[in-house]
């Protein structure tokens, strides 16, 4: 009787003190129910995928990632769960599932944000922790959870995850270092950006090179089309006086002696323009059609992810099992999540719950845009309402923010009254260390709710976004394609009119480079010394083309030959191979004008006719100034060069005595001999002629 007496005392001193270590304990989160839900999941199976993410890694993948898993040669325990729910480095989630588990192996969580924790228990496999580092640095933030744990795997394999750790936290470490890796997918905005490009460069750059070339080759035929119909010296139609073409062909009736049709100098006849005109538009059209193609190789992508689409079996899992826990207890609590409830308070809502006049319907669990419903709390209590085939008072909890959703179905109960009871916390205390007295308060406000006739069904929810028309990325040649054009063609004007800008003042600079050449080569105002050496090089340089040409033509030779003699005469008169020193500037300016001409006449009879009437010291003409109009008292056209007939130059000036005997440069035609007679547009062979006979040579 007394053993027995002291047992019974010792027995209420052990409940005694149990009960007052459980009433002074704090009530804290269960963390070993979601240790031991796991390890019963993985005792199963080495990989587990939650249902709480179809839309980034159905649970229909669950074979990829045991053949990744296998490519380690260890035992391997992959888990794959929300970022809510997967803990993180200390955590202790993966040490209690171990050791529920028993099982050596490398233990791995994975999450949508990458890898969450990576553990060895009972195996050697350096370089764990160092594939971890480098697979956070190497991989960008797109990355999916099976491109992830793919990387991990290879990253491990490799034999260099030290090294790779390494680099990559020099790389994209640190705590000012911005520089992240480029993204692995085309978003729907990289596609709105690709589809703008395209029709920018698709019209742009065709239409740019339509314009600049079709304006290139309109001026290279305006300069290389004669400003008037016949050439210096009055000419029509094309012919001489001497009968012969602008070419230098023999016409008969409008015709060549080859048989061909005459044409002017510099090109083609005015029909072939026209029948050439549709190859540029042609060609921009192919040009347009070859960017395009190559923009759809460089595109190519057709969707945005992994390319991973969950079932309607994967879609369906989470709802199935939330179901059926409310089925069997109307408070459900998230077994794969931390549960923010203890034991006292699990009792408490269900006291609350058995004593409501109404049936209220609790889950709590994670909420993302990865799940079914897209993260809508309402649309997750109509799938579960159409689940259960049941009228209740549905309570969303939300975890691990701790918010509160709630949807009527089939009750009488006015839940504008439960407003105040399930709004959200204060922002600086959302989390779900409140949620049991939040939902003991709500219960309580369910309780005292007045009814209402007119409560019923919530409306619809908006439904969660088609995830195929999420993941399917927009046709590059639609949307902003269409914008890309226009702005395309707006570019390419702009461009072809600063192409325009730009080309006009170099050819206005080289147009000044050109007349400052020219006047190097003939001066405005020569002086004595300038003329003598100029004379004594260009008479040189005739003598040497005429002695090493072999089979001139015999026109050619002919007038070669009299300028080069008419230019002795004038500058040479004892024949001894020097300049005469009483030579004359107009002898020495007439010397060189003839001795240009002549070298001309070498390589082109046809256009040695005449000499630049506003400066011989230029050279053969190349055109005539305009016509005269008929009525007009404006002179006569005279033969010009290339340079004075776009832009007339200033007459050349000799030095010598004026009327009044007063030294001073004056304009050669007042200068007395045979140069003075280029003033009135005499041609080359009256200039020879009136040379001759001015010394008496016939």
């Amino acid at each position: 009787m007394r053993h027995a007496g002291m047992v019974l005392v010792l027995g209420w001193l052990a409940v005694l003190f149990t009960a007052g270590a459980a009433q002074a304990a704090p009530a804290g989160p269960d963390t070993a129910s979601q240790s031991a839900y796991l390890a019963g999941q993985l005792r199963h199976d080495p990989v587990y995928i939650s249902d709480q993410m179809p839309r980034v890694v159905p649970r229909s993948t669950a074979p990829a990632f045991a053949a990744e898993a296998k490519r380690l040669h260890v035992p391997a325990y992959v888990l794959v769960l929300p970022s809510a729910s997967s803990g993180g480095m200390g955590s202790g989630l993966l040490a209690g599932i171990h050791d529920r588990l028993g099982r050596k192996g490398l233990y791995v969580t994975v999450s949508e944000s990458g890898l969450s924790d990576v553990q060895t228990y009972g195996v050697s496999l350096p370089g764990a922790a160092d594939a971890k580092t480098a697979t956070l640095y190497e991989l960008p933030y797109d990355a999916t959870p099976r491109e992830v744990f793919r990387h991990f795997v290879d990253v491990l394999t490799s034999g260099q995850a030290h090294r790779r750790a390494e680099a990559a936290r020099a790389t994209y470490g640190g705590a000012y270092n911005t520089h992240e890796p480029p993204t692995l997918h085309t978003t729907q905005t990289d596609r709105e950006n690709q589809s703008f490009l395209t029709g920018t460069v698709v019209a742009g750059v065709p239409l740019s090179a339509l314009l600049i070339t079709s304006h290139a080759l309109r001026r290279r035929r305006v300069r290389r089309r004669p400003d008037v119909p016949g050439p210096a010296g009055g000419a029509k139609d094309g012919k001489r006086k001497d009968g012969t073409a602008k070419n230098g062909r023999t016409q008969k009736n409008g015709r060549s002696v080859k048989g061909g049709p005459a044409t002017a100098v510099g090109g083609p006849g005015p029909g072939s323009a026209p029948r050439r005109g549709w190859l540029l538009p042609l060609g921009a059209l192919v040009l347009a059609g070859l960017l395009a193609f190559t923009a759809s190789r460089v595109f190519s992508d057709t969707s945005t992810g992994d390319g991973l689409v969950p079932t309607a079996a994967d879609l369906r899992t989470r709802v199935d099992r939330v179901a059926e826990g409310l089925r069997h207890d109307p408070l459900y609590v998230d077994p794969e999540s931390q549960s923010p409830l203890d034991s006292a308070q699990r009792a408490q809502l269900h006291e609350r719950l058995g004593s409501l006049p109404v049936p209220v319907l609790i889950a709590a669990l994670p909420s993302s845009p990865d799940d079914e419903s897209g993260g809508n709390a309402d649309l997750l209590a109509e799938s579960l309402h159409n689940r259960l085939h049941r009228d209740a008072l549905f309570v969303i909890a939300d975890l691990p923010s701790g918010s509160l959703s709630v949807a009527n179905y089939g009750t009488r109960v006015d839940t504008s009254a439960l407003y105040d009871a399930s709004r959200e916390p204060a922002a600086g205390y959302r989390d779900a260390s409140t949620l049991g007295p939040r939902l003991d308060r709500l219960l309580a406000s369910v309780a005292k709710a007045p009814t209402s006739r007119t409560a019923g069904e919530p409306l619809p929810p908006l439904p969660a976004k088609y995830l195929l028309a999420q993941q399917k990325l927009p046709g590059l040649f639609t949307g902003d394609f269409h914008p890309g054009l226009f702005i395309g063609a707006l570019a390419a004007l702009l461009l072809f009119g600063l192409v325009v800008a730009v080309w006009a003042i170099v050819a206005r600079l080289g147009r000044r480079g050109a007349r400052a050449m020219a006047e190097a080569a003939a001066p405005i105002e020569p002086r004595q010394s300038w003329l003598r050496r100029t004379a004594r090089q260009e008479l040189a340089a005739l003598t040497a083309e005429l002695e090493s040409a072999g089979d001139l033509p015999e026109e050619a030779r002919r007038r070669a030959w009299e300028c080069l003699d008419a230019a002795a005469l004038l500058i040479d008169g004892d024949s001894d191979g020097r300049i005469d020193d009483d030579a004359t500037p107009a002898g020495l300016a007439c010397a060189i004008t003839l001795a240009r001409v002549g070298r001309t006449a070498a390589r082109e009879p046809s256009a040695a006719t005449h000499v630049c009437h506003r400066n011989p010291l230029h050279g053969a003409a190349a055109g005539q100034t305009a016509k005269r109009p008929a009525g007009s008292r404006k002179p006569l056209p005279r033969p010009v060069c290339a340079a004075c007939q776009e832009t007339p130059g200033e007459m050349l000036r000799l030095y010598g005595s004026d009327g009044s005997g007063r030294p001073g440069y004056s304009p050669y035609p007042v200068h007395p001999g045979p140069l003075a007679a280029l003033a009135k547009g005499a041609g080359t062979d009256q200039l020879t002629r009136e040379v001759r006979e001015s010394f008496g040579v016939q």
